[in-house]
């Protein structure tokens, strides 16, 4: 057993018995995803605001490292980062915990489908605020017993379709229309224009000559396409052609058989934060990405960008679908009996890839590319 499941009872005693002299005001909203789902949740995160009050404050809990795509969310929330690992060490888990108690939020939200009972949950019912809503979570055999007790703690849970339902952006909405009581129509993928003009302008230097922006790296290492595929691409470009590799500046160390892309001519490692970034995506003539956050953020730039997605996420974040509108990105991903597993996968890796990362077609990335830039092969 795990030490924070013998020291939270205590923990939530010492709580119960510190009284919060101020009434309970403003809504809190959980999204514990990472960066991709940061900025898809920023397209339908409005819709959450009209739960609340007049004069009271909307605060997004976000995981630490998904916190670089806050900018994104509306100026008019606030934004509270957690280091999610700090929730393993009992004494930093204390502290983040009394600190959510202290705030005293009148209304708590988790807008997450599959929920950790020891994760979000648990920072959900440290608030212990007068109003709770969830949806009812997405089933997960290992923790089933534990979520189906929490379930009791919520004063709300909103039944919100299918295990696997096409985006989750469509789920955040039905999420949204159930709390609220509208119902608006499916979200888009492109941020709002009055979100758009407090953003980078494209990139004037970036603009001058015809770039290719790539993004090879993942936090997942599976969801990476080999480097040759990337070679493979940047050769296909014609001399005038400038490419910028997006990454932390720990990806090469993280990957070091990526290193070589750099000494192709025209190429130049761009590693820059994604708020920086945005400025060269808008003035990129194409995105070219792993299924990650930097995709997500071209996409509701409207940049034209190609995904190189794993089957792994088919149903939760990729592919856009019909419903959400037109779009600027194109997908492409292998088909498998497995898709939607969420990372789970079973199969033996193929060269530390997934099977439907590795079985990715060169031809069809290549004649994607050169479609979208209308460069004959």
């Amino acid at each position: 057993m795990k030490l924070h499941r013998l020291t939270d009872p205590l923990t939530n005693l010492e709580r119960r018995l510190t009284r919060r002299a101020s009434p309970a005001s403003g809504v809190l909203l959980i999204s514990a995803g990472g960066l991709g789902d940061t900025v898809l949740f920023a397209l339908v995160a409005e819709r959450f605001a009209a739960l609340a009050q007049p004069g009271e404050t909307v605060t997004v809990l976000l995981r630490g490292n998904a916190a670089e795509m806050a900018f994104l969310l509306p100026p008019s929330f606030e934004v509270l980062p957690v280091d999610f690992t700090a929730l393993r060490h009992p004494a930093r888990r204390r502290t983040i915990l009394a600190d959510l108690y202290r705030r005293h939020f009148r209304l708590v939200i988790s807008t997450d489908f599959q929920r950790h009972p020891d994760l979000d949950e648990a920072l959900a019912f440290a608030c212990a605020a007068p109003e709770r809503a969830a949806m009812v979570p997405r089933p997960w055999a290992k923790y089933q017993k534990r979520l189906n007790a929490n379930s009791r703690r919520w004063g709300r849970l909103i039944e919100t379709g299918p295990e696997k339902l096409d985006n989750k952006l469509l789920r955040w909405a039905l999420f949204a229309d159930a709390l609220t009581g509208q119902s608006l129509p499916a979200p888009r993928v492109t941020l709002p224009p009055e979100r758009l003009a407090g953003l980078a302008p494209p990139d004037p230097a970036t603009a001058q000559t015809p770039t290719l922006v790539i993004q090879p790296f993942s936090a997942v290492r599976g969801k990476q396409s080999p480097p040759d595929l990337f070679a493979r691409i940047i050769q296909s470009l014609p001399p005038e052609w400038r490419v910028r590799i997006s990454g932390h500046p720990s990806d090469f160390d993280r990957c070091p058989e990526y290193r070589p892309l750099l000494d192709l001519p025209g190429v130049r490692f761009e590693p820059v934060s994604f708020a920086q970034l945005v400025g060269v995506l808008r003035a990129a003539r194409l995105v070219v990405s792993v299924d990650t956050g930097c995709m997500h953020l071209a996409a509701a730039l409207g940049v034209p960008t190609l995904c190189l997605a794993s089957a792994a996420y088919v149903g939760g974040n990729i592919p856009y679908v019909e419903a959400l509108g037109p779009t600027s990105v194109r997908f492409i991903w292998t088909p498998m009996a497995c898709q939607g597993c969420l990372g789970d996968c079973r199969r033996p890796a193929v060269e530390s890839m997934y099977p439907c990362v590795a079985a990715l077609s060169a031809d069809a990335v290549l004649q994607a590319v050169a479609d979208m830039t209308e460069i004959p092969r």
